[in-house]
């Protein structure tokens, strides 16, 4: 593919420039290389389980040379999703270490509340926890999934993400969640939107097939697929999903540009 199609390069963070505590190898030198060239790019994750500032001091502390505005998570869009319909009354079912990105939006403890956000909770996701947030959506509440990913990438292996926990809500309740982050089509028109660059001259990088991958070429971004973090070969055979390229790390992704 012809480098200079791409504008500009949404780039995954778990599974993409680090695995657990561990930089992917040559990960910290690719973002070195496109800022070289002047390839501007945004750090697009589905994390839930901390806020965007320690996202940010996590990887600065593995070395990597970040500003706080090169990172994009899905909890703006649910406070701005929450400010478009007036909703005043939120449960947060969300991890502590997120809670200082919606802080501002209350938290409902008691009561009927008009929306619930849901983020991956991790050890939390229990019984009786989900069934309070049941309880909530039967009572008229609108689920908001931070995301929808079935499995992310531990240093001991793939662990269920908070997709399934959002299927089972959506099959309780016979309701659609909304999704805020990857691969929902807002959350790509917010990150290339505030990229400066058009979809169909942008490229996506993921190691998740269906969010990172699957979501990008839905909302018609290049979608560029690596084999480390979640990337399984079985999964890549079964898909009908067909990505733009795919290369071993994005430590590769200088032959492509």
């Amino acid at each position: 593919m012809a480098a200079a199609t791409w504008d500009g390069l949404l780039l995954d963070i778990d599974g993409v420039l680090h695995v657990g505590l561990d930089p992917i190898p040559g990960a910290r030198e690719a973002l070195e290389a496109l800022r070289a060239r002047d390839i501007p790019f945004r750090l697009v994750t589905n994390t839930t389980s901390r806020s965007r500032r320690l996202v940010v001091q996590r990887l600065v502390a593995m070395g990597f040379a970040l500003q706080a505005d090169e990172v994009l998570t899905p909890a703006a869009l649910a406070v701005r999703h929450c400010a478009a319909r007036g909703y005043t009354r939120i449960a947060l079912h969300v991890a502590i270490a997120l809670r200082e990105d919606l802080e501002h939006l209350g938290d409902v403890e008691d009561g009927e509340a008009e929306a619930v956000i849901l983020g991956d909770l991790g050890t939390d996701f229990t019984y009786e926890r989900m069934n309070v947030i049941f309880r909530q959506l039967q009572a008229g509440a609108e689920l908001i999934a931070l995301q929808r990913n079935r499995v992310w990438q531990r240093d001991d292996g793939l662990v269920l993400d908070a997709g399934p926990f959002v299927v089972a809500l959506e099959y309780a309740v016979g309701q659609d969640a909304t999704v805020t982050g990857k691969p929902s089509p807002a959350f790509f028109d917010a990150a290339l939107a505030d990229l400066g660059v058009d979809a169909t001259a942008a490229a996506m990088v993921g190691d998740d097939l269906e969010a990172d991958v699957g979501g990008a070429l839905a909302a018609g971004v290049d979608g560029i697929l690596v084999r480390t973090g979640k990337f399984r070969e079985q999964s890549l055979s079964a898909s009908t999903i067909e990505p733009t390229a795919v290369i071993d790390s994005i430590a590769d992704l200088a032959r492509l540009l």
